[in-house]
């Protein structure tokens, strides 16, 4: 197994289990203790993880793109509601939008009234609440279930089909270098199917989130429109991207 690939691994297993020791891992991996302890302290160098004696736990489970699969716990909940109010100044009757995966776009769902709109989404939670708003029509791709989301290539071949006018986009970290990244492979086909077949993306992404870097890249910062965040955003933060050309609304 590749060094990615064993850190994808051992993301998920701590996504769900919260907490995993040197001695699991090595014998779930088959790698010796010493490359699992250099694999968690890259892993840790990045935010994902803190290392703890004998093993390592979980930093943030939300900021992940994918929540439990029980009762979805949001951090930073005044932050994302900031985000939400601000990404319904875009959203207008009958339009045909994509709401990504995520704690952020779960409280987006949450603030859209009962109008006719079309939503495009893969995340359980989202379905769950938009379902009994009767005037919106959604639309679930396929795929398999991983945690709240449905993934695999059923999910981005059904998506790569459609026509969304606006996507809402969910990200693990946003950096200057290395663009709009998350933890693991399994959601980045169907994230890149949203770009393709969006006339327009948004980034909504908490303040924290910038100048995170998580594995996987899946999409260029020119490759969205404007990135909504919070007014938690430092101002030298949001300065740095607005020399780049990159647009940050905060309010």
């Amino acid at each position: 197994m590749n060094p990615l690939r064993r850190y994808e691994t051992i993301m998920e297993i701590l996504l769900a289990q919260k907490e995993v020791t040197v001695n699991e891992l090595s014998e779930r991996l088959d790698v010796t203790g010493k490359t699992i302890r250099e694999d968690l302290a890259k892993l840790e160098e990045k935010g994902l993880l803190l290392r703890i004696h004998g093993g390592a736990m979980l930093a943030q489970s939300d900021q992940l793109g994918i929540l439990s699969a029980k009762e979805p716990i949001i951090k930073h909940a005044d932050q994302k509601s900031e985000i939400a109010t601000l990404a319904l100044r875009y959203i207008q009757p009958r339009d045909i939008i994509a709401l990504d995966g995520g704690s952020t776009t779960l409280e987006i769902a949450r603030r859209l009234d009962n109008q006719p709109l079309t939503v495009v989404t893969n995340d359980l939670y989202i379905i769950s609440e938009l379902v009994h708003k009767d005037e919106i029509r959604l639309v679930v791709p396929g795929g398999y279930r991983l945690r709240n989301m449905l993934a695999g290539p059923e999910a981005s071949d059904y998506v790569s089909k459609l026509n969304i006018q606006k996507t809402f986009l969910s990200a693990t970290g946003v950096h200057l270098q290395h663009g709009f990244t998350i933890y693991t492979s399994d959601l980045v086909d169907y994230k890149r199917a949203l770009i393709k077949s969006s006339a327009v993306v948004y980034g909504v992404v908490d303040h924290y989130k910038f100048g995170q870097c998580a594995l996987r890249t899946f999409a260029e910062l020119s490759e969205v429109a404007m990135i909504l965040t919070d007014s938690s955003l430092a101002d030298d933060t949001a300065r740095q991207f607005s020399d780049a050309g990159i647009t940050v609304v905060t309010q």
